[in-house]
């Protein structure tokens, strides 16, 4: 079975983005990876999953013009990772496990194209000046988070000695990776961001099922961000080999 490919070009508007991130100890987390793929990590100890919530807009072929895009809500899961390419070139990026939206016709398109796992669930989400609340039932996600003029202190027990440190694991990072164990290749998506600025915000709520589904012996927050209004390019997808 041959990996869905990116076989051309997306951009988006991303509106609006909520990641937070969760550490775990790195042994824990290796495992949920392919074997192309190593976890990146802090001090060699903790390795990071993120659930990025994003109000997508304009969705659409790169050229075509954004009247002909779609708007969705993501919900997606991944893994900080590093990758060699075969030209021995090490990229930093994502590895999807899951990821979830509130339209039908998305999960289809996601599934059809890309190898990101969509399912689609019920998402409740309000945004205001003050923060932002989204909710999912059969996510079995609750999230808020509260804006705040000052930087909030780091969730308590994060091993981030500061939120500088914490933005290198904010995301989204420069490539996305996919993976066949039948064909040993890798599918390698290289992302385009034209402005990112990350505001760290406070976490109110933070119960979600797919974390806790993982089986992680000693997951705990990490950080939480969010960004508005990120013009996002994805080029076509390039694969390659693995030889390991």
């Amino acid at each position: 079975m041959t990996i869905a490919h990116h076989p051309f070009g997306v951009e988006a508007l991303l509106s609006r983005t909520t990641v937070l991130t969760f550490a775990a100890p790195a042994a824990e987390l290796q495992r949920l990876l392919p074997p192309c793929l190593t976890l990146d990590t802090l001090d060699d100890t903790w390795g990071f999953v993120a659930v990025a919530l994003v109000q997508t807009r304009q969705l659409r072929p790169q050229g075509l013009p954004a009247w002909l895009g779609h708007q969705f809500f993501l919900i997606g899961y991944r893994i900080f990772v590093r990758y060699t390419t075969a030209a021995g070139k090490r990229l930093r990026g994502l590895y999807i496990l899951g990821s979830e939206t509130d339209k039908r016709h998305m999960q289809w398109l996601g599934n059809l194209l890309t190898s990101y796992r969509y399912r689609t669930v019920d998402i409740y989400q309000a945004a205001i000046a003050t923060g932002q609340t989204i909710l999912s039932r059969q996510a079995g996600l609750c999230i808020e988070v509260e804006n705040l003029v000052n930087e909030p202190e780091l969730p308590a027990g994060s091993p981030f000695r500061n939120w500088q440190q914490a933005r290198r694991f904010a995301g989204p990072l420069p490539f996305t990776f996919s993976w066949s164990p039948a064909t040993k290749q890798v599918v390698i998506v290289e992302g385009i961001r034209e402005e990112w600025q990350p505001q760290p915000v406070r976490v109110v709520a933070a119960e979600v099922a797919f974390i806790r589904n993982l089986g992680l012996g000693k997951v705990r927050l990490a950080s939480a961000f969010t960004m508005q209004n990120i013009p996002y390019r994805w080029k076509k997808g390039r694969t390659e080999t693995w030889a390991g």
